[in-house]
């Protein structure tokens, strides 16, 4: 068995091979690296200029409250909360300087996570390695994006000792996906389905085998729920499933209609369901726009719901709707 590489043997001893989730690890280190970098020459201008606002007559101060007042012009804030969804963790220097990062190395980021399941997607260890590498991604792209995810302490707790269940999430935005990948504490696995027609491609085929998706065929809605029922069946305990029982993005600020597929899988598997409610997602991304906004979303675990055998699936899934509803009429 071949030596593990030292970093500090002499000039004699030249390593055999470099592993490559070390070579991975490395890249992404150099990665974050830049990123802190390219923040920390910026943040430095950024008190110097701190130090000139005695001298412009208060235009830092003027220049700072600008994307407030800009943010007001364009949507303008609703009585009901949604101002402190919308309002900006950064200001707008910071925030536009966190946009250039992202587009000078988001490439480099994608090609990284893109192509590590073609290298070393038959190393042991490299599903849960991989998982947590997609999950750190998703929590760097919403920093560069000025996006803050929130999650009560007691919640993430409940859902790290998750066992047996099936995920259940209101679908707002295109957010929705890297929110829940960010806030998930990484002791609690879970996987999503996503339709067939991915898999036609080669690279996102093996990324998709080695994150562990689940292809769902959406012609035929009976072999659709086989596979689902199938891959629930076959997973550990402490892995879920992520399902959107609205089937797509809800036009309305409450719920959509829930479709019967997540009761009916936890019927046929035994299995729980953990409801989870996200909010104001579709006010930073909403329908029809490509760029989010800066603010916050908030994600709420709401406590497990178990399916009644004695009532119908119609019953159980108004059951779940409402327990779900309940957290938008507060």
């Amino acid at each position: 068995m071949p030596r593990p590489v030292s970093w500090h043997s002499s000039h004699t001893e030249a390593p055999r091979y470099i592993p490559l989730r070390r070579l991975f690890s490395l890249i992404w280190d150099w990665l974050r690296q830049i990123e802190r970098c390219a923040v920390a020459v910026f943040l430095r201008k950024w008190r110097i200029s701190k130090r000139c606002r005695r001298i412009s007559g208060g235009l830092y101060s003027r220049l700072t409250h600008l994307p407030q007042a800009l943010s007001e012009d364009v949507m303008p804030l609703s009585p009901d909360g949604q101002d402190r969804a919308t309002r900006a963790i950064d200001p707008l220097p910071i925030r536009l300087i966190k946009r250039a990062i992202l587009v000078l190395i988001g490439l480099f980021y994608f090609l990284f996570v893109a192509f590590a399941p073609l290298l070393c997607v038959r190393r042991r260890g490299f599903r849960g390695w991989y998982w947590r590498l997609v999950k750190r991604s998703c929590s760097r792209l919403l920093w560069l994006l000025s996006i803050r995810v929130e999650m009560r302490p007691e919640e993430k707790n409940a859902l790290a000792a998750d066992t047996n269940s099936i995920i259940v999430v209101n679908h707002r935005s295109h957010l929705d996906g890297f929110s829940l990948m960010h806030v998930v504490p990484d002791t609690k696995w879970f996987t999503f389905a996503a339709k067939s027609e991915f898999w036609n491609s080669k690279l996102l085929r093996t990324g998709f085998d080695g994150a562990g998706l689940v292809p769902i065929n959406r012609d035929s809605g009976s072999t659709a729920m086989d596979t689902l029922i199938k891959a629930v069946r076959e997973m550990p305990a402490r892995c879920s499933i992520v399902l959107f029982p609205e089937g797509t993005r809800s036009k309305t600020e409450s719920l959509g209609d829930f479709k019967a597929g997540a009761v009916l899988v936890a019927r046929e598997t035994g299995r729980t369901i953990t409801p989870i409610v996200i909010h104001d997602s579709d006010s930073l991304l909403p329908r029809g726009k490509h760029l989010p906004r800066s603010g916050t979303i908030r994600v709420e675990a709401l406590p497990t719901f178990a399916c009644d055998p004695t009532a119908s699936v119609d019953e159980d899934l108004a059951r779940l709707r409402r327990q779900m509803m309940a957290v938008f009429e507060r």
